[in-house]
């Protein structure tokens, strides 16, 4: 556990995770309670200091356990940015280093270290500013959000918010979800098989409540480029409020 920093000289070096999931049928991004000043009681993201025997991502991973319990090792992590305004943070000049997490369905999150508690919250609600965040911490959501959504494009990131194993339907809805779009559903069929290397079929299938049994696939392995990309501007938005209900097929 790093020691508290209420005093520092010079230029400090923090971590800052951004771990989206997909829970409730929502995209949501994991927040703590801040037990600390500054911001004390305030959200903010999962982070703290670099210790001085430690890289960043270390760090980050190391974050993430302290203060919300979550395997870090078990996520998909990659660095988002470096954010170094010189009044980000109201106790010096403290540069942070942002990292992107992702991974299916995660648990309810419990608060340790310099963190009260811990809690989902739906990235809507974040973005449209319901929920205030300390320090620059929105603006470091929305370059995450932003980041998600364009490797959904060009990337096979998109099974990474799935389980080991799912569902065409599965898969899909997180396209629908993270982008907030309706697609169909065997467009979608198509682009993903004849994809490269985006996904394996395991020869099994889940019996579903309805309907025929839906065929399983799994990942092929770490996120690589997707070829050819699947371009979100082919799907048509929908509004907030209307709901796109998911369908399974047997495909």
């Amino acid at each position: 556990m790093s020691a508290p920093h209420q005093e520092f000289s010079g230029v400090a070096v923090t971590v800052d995770v951004v771990v989206l999931t997909i829970r409730d049928d929502q995209l949501q991004v994991l927040l703590v309670e801040r037990g600390v000043e500054p911001f004390r009681g305030a959200l903010a993201l999962p982070g703290g200091f670099i210790n001085d025997d430690e890289d960043a991502e270390p760090a980050a991973r190391r974050e993430l356990a302290e203060e919300t319990a979550l395997d870090g090792d078990s996520l998909y992590l990659e660095q988002l940015r470096t954010y170094a305004a010189p009044r980000r943070d109201p106790r010096g000049r403290v540069v942070t280093v942002a990292y992107l997490a992702i991974a299916p369905d995660l648990p309810v999150p419990v608060g340790g270290t310099d963190a009260r508690a811990a809690c989902w919250q739906p990235v809507w609600s974040v973005l449209a500013r319901d929920v205030a965040l300390a320090f620059d911490h929105l603006a470091i959501v929305e370059d995450a959000v932003d980041r998600a959504r364009s490797k959904l494009e060009y990337t096979t990131l998109a099974t990474a918010f799935c389980p080991e194993v799912f569902t065409m339907t599965e898969l899909r809805r997180v396209y629908e979800v993270v982008w907030g779009v309706s697609i169909d559903a065997r467009n979608f069929h198509r682009k993903v098989v004849n994809a490269e290397d985006f996904v394996v079929p395991t020869g099994e299938r889940r019996v579903l409540e309805t309907g025929r049994p839906a065929a399983l696939y799994r990942r092929p392995g770490a996120v690589r480029t997707l070829f050819p990309p699947m371009l979100r501007g082919a799907f048509p938005p929908v509004l907030p409020s209307e709901s796109v209900l998911p369908s399974e097929s047997g495909a």
